[in-house]
């Protein structure tokens, strides 16, 4: 069957040597928690497969602490088999890539939901120069297999999120069988342990523009009790995009609240009459508080794209670009300018006050953007000291 299409992040692939005739191409890997139901069939497939291929490899199943006889089922049928203690989709893969031997890893759920006869075909894409093969099920689901919730709503939504955020062109990115070449597994640098596992995966290939590969596959009801919620893992798979692009969670939402904050109070300040009338102190205040939270917003997602880049290993050529043309001083200049604004503007606020004879004040508007200009200058002075502070863990 055809490959529906190759999505190509960076057109520079490392030159591809032949395995060694004695090495293990594949290694299977098989994530397990109470499946005995279901893990011996699936672990007879994947070595039926392979061995019927000709295929150079093992099966592994990552045992993730089960109440049952998955462990001993799948050793009998010829697995080795792994424990991982804690908990979580993740962390019995991490257990399992640790354990493999293979070049090529595939990784498949022990449900009987894939297909094991798919493995020639990872293996192919692999061969043919991908880094990493996502099955997409999306198009071939049984009667049954997924709930219409998940299948209308979820998925596409999700996917079509992450691609929205990070533009890796995959279009069931969170399909569980998969495959990626075990030498790129340093740079993927996986660490989520729960379900968000299968986008964390996604989203790391992408920033390390390593070639992507796609095609259909068939998915079948599962076999047994499933244990995946539907709102937690979703929930986590939305949080991990979300707090993996600091520009959409922080950047543009603070920006826009700062620029629509300044803009308002601007209109007020020069009594600008906007939508047939004029703004007067309540407008003002909600200017003041956009522009003070938005720039606070701002200054948190500088500091995630921060820690990002210097503790986890992140690039990103926006922030890239920024911490090459602007400096601890440059921040501290523009947090100073400002506050020096908002303290000549209280400054002229008392000098008035003194000349009418300690009377009422009644310079609100003015009293109200000093505030403002000292409460950003603050926000910009300080972010620009936790910049410093986050740059000293900076790779040389």
């Amino acid at each position: 069957m055809p490959t529906d299409h190759t999505t190509t992040i960076d057109h520079e692939t490392a030159d591809r040597e032949p395995a060694r005739a004695d090495e293990l191409l594949v290694s299977v890997v098989i994530p397990c928690l109470n499946e005995e139901e279901n893990i011996e069939r699936c672990v007879s497939s994947a070595r039926a497969v392979l061995a019927e291929q000709g295929i150079a490899g093992e099966v592994i199943v990552a045992d993730n602490a089960s109440d049952d006889d998955s462990a001993r089922i799948a050793r009998e049928a010829g697995a080795r088999v792994v424990h991982e203690p804690e908990r979580g989709y993740g962390s019995a893969y991490l257990a399992g890539f640790a354990a493999a031997r293979g070049r090529y890893i595939v990784m498949a759920d022990a449900d009987l939901t894939y297909d094991f006869n798919e493995i020639p075909r990872f293996v192919a894409e692999l061969d043919n120069g991908a880094d990493m093969v996502i099955g997409n099920r999306m198009q071939n689901i049984h009667p049954g297999a997924m709930p219409w919730h998940h299948r209308y709503i979820g998925n596409p939504l999700l996917s079509g999120f992450l691609n929205l955020l990070f533009r890796t062109g995959i279009d069931d990115a969170h399909c569980g069988m998969r495959a990626v070449r075990r030498d790129v597994l340093p740079r993927l640098d996986l660490r989520t342990t729960g379900m968000e596992f299968a986008s964390e995966m996604v989203i790391r290939a992408a920033k390390e523009k390593l070639v992507l590969a796609q095609f259909p596959i068939e998915y079948h009801p599962r076999g047994g009790e499933s244990k995946l919620s539907s709102f937690r893992d979703g929930w986590r798979h939305l949080r991990f995009l979300l707090v993996h692009s600091p520009n959409h969670l922080f950047i543009l939402p603070g920006a826009v609240m700062a620029i629509v904050g300044a803009l308002v109070e601007l209109v007020v300040i020069t009594r600008l009459g906007l939508f047939g009338r004029e703004w007067d102190i309540h407008a003002l205040i909600a200017g003041a508080l956009l522009a003070i939270v938005g720039t606070q917003v701002v200054a948190l997602g500088v500091c995630a794209h921060a820690y990002g880049t210097y503790f986890m290993g992140e690039r990103d050529r926006w922030f890239d670009r920024m911490r090459a043309r602007y400096r601890l001083e440059h921040g501290l200049a523009l947090g100073g300018i400002l506050i020096l604004a908002g303290v000549i503007g209280g400054a002229v606020i008392v000098v008035d006050w003194i000349n009418h004879g300690f009377g009422q004040l009644s310079d609100e508007n003015l009293a109200v953007l000093a505030a403002t200009l000292i409460i950003v200058g603050i926000q910009i002075f300080f972010s620009s000291f936790l910049l410093s502070i986050l740059g000293l863990r900076r790779r040389r």
